[in-house]
């Protein structure tokens, strides 16, 4: 696609689009109007998207203070349809990653360089719509909300412009879409957030497609032993594959999994990181690494709801806890140098991808999401 047609510019588009008109409901394929971009927005045409475990906690109504009926989605890659007013380092034919988490460049959160957020983002906020307070998109004559700054389970969005980076246009979409959350989330945990180190010791909880991606980079940081744990040992071949050494299920064992982990590693990993978004877990990664020198990395998404309690000892006594989002990049910034990564083989996702479906499909994706049967299911368009 050349980017904006004369048929499309500046017009509504009638396109099709899998609407949650409420917690807990079926998705809906509906027609939806797609208005066309104001100032400093861009239409995207989207080529390609992953299915995340956040999409399924906000559908499932785990995330408090998202409203309804909205559009899902949020790690997909596209071509820019059209832009508005102010736009000019992004044009009509752009390959584009949308961009959970926006860099606007101006807020103090930007302009620290220790820090990957931006006071742009709608996580936490949920707020639904777009930076003017409204929403692109209707259905039945209905407003639809749009989810965190993407909204890309629909032939066609449209995001703020710090919402957006542009990637080489040579880039395979289907693969580049896992950089807009997934991948760069877990790989960017092990070598940006933790800093793994070459012969360091890892434990990964959860081996889905984060997980699986913070495997990998734990390998390509130089890390000697990398443990995964998970309850599923049907995913253990898979995370061999990607790089871990050994692979554990708690339901194996009578005694709590850190102390498992402390036996295989000297009192404990040097880099832990959760990937499943449990309290629990979280709790047992701590506990996991070396009570004088361990670094514990919480990566899954836990439900609004969820708290954690921890003994203060824990710390105290010499470990550290962090959290990020996005694997600790800065979107706009880093999301192009991890393309160029990709492209020079510096990591492969082959792997990552275990199902594609049509959009029309999306459905059965989430079905294989919630069964355990997928590591990552990308919808095509």
């Amino acid at each position: 696609m050349s980017g904006a047609t004369m048929d499309t510019c500046g017009k509504v588009i009638k396109c099709k689009a899998a609407v949650a008109w409420e917690a807990n409901a079926p998705l809906c394929i509906e027609e939806i109007e797609v208005a066309p971009p104001k100032a400093h927005e861009i239409r995207i045409k989207i080529s390609a998207c992953g299915i995340c475990r956040t999409d399924d906690f906000a559908f499932k109504g785990k995330i408090n203070d998202l409203k309804f009926p909205l559009i899902g989605g949020h790690e997909a890659t596209g071509i820019v349809e059209s832009v508005g007013e102010g736009v000019t380092n992004i044009k009509p034919g752009d390959a584009v990653i949308p961009l959970f988490l926006p860099q606007c460049g101006e807020c103090r959160c930007c302009l620290e360089p220790k820090s990957n957020v931006c006071y742009k983002s709608d996580v936490g906020k949920y707020t639904g719509m777009m930076m003017d307070n409204t929403s692109r998109f209707t259905c039945k004559g209905q407003m639809i909300h749009h989810f965190i700054n993407t909204s890309t389970f629909t032939e066609y969005t449209v995001v703020d412009e710090s919402c957006a980076v542009k990637i080489d246009e040579k880039a395979p979409l289907d693969k580049a879409c896992l950089l807009g959350c997934g991948f760069s989330t877990g790989y960017g945990s092990a070598v940006n957030v933790a800093k793994v180190e070459p012969g360091s010791t890892c434990a990964v909880f959860g081996l889905g497609g984060v997980g699986l991606s913070t495997v990998i980079g734990c390998k390509v940081a130089g890390a000697s032993k990398i443990i995964g744990v998970d309850i599923n040992s049907d995913k253990f071949a898979k995370a061999k594959e990607m790089g871990a050494t050994d692979c554990i299920n708690p339901n194996d064992y009578t005694k709590p999994i850190h102390e498992v982990l402390a036996a295989m590693t000297e009192d404990g990993v040097n880099y832990a990181f959760e990937c499943i978004g449990t309290t629990e877990t979280m709790e047992s990664a701590l506990k996991s690494s070396h009570f004088g020198c361990g670094v514990t990395v919480l990566v899954g998404v836990a439900p609004s709801t969820a708290k954690l309690c921890i003994d203060p000892m824990l710390l105290l006594i010499g470990r550290t806890l962090k959290g990020a989002l996005f694997g600790g990049w800065k979107s706009k910034d880093d999301i192009p140098k991890l393309i160029c990564d990709m492209m020079a083989n510096k990591f492969n996702l082959d792997g990552l991808v275990s199902h594609k479906l049509p959009f029309c499909e999306i459905s059965k994706g989430f079905e294989l999401l919630n069964k355990g049967e997928c590591i990552r299911t990308v919808l095509e368009y």
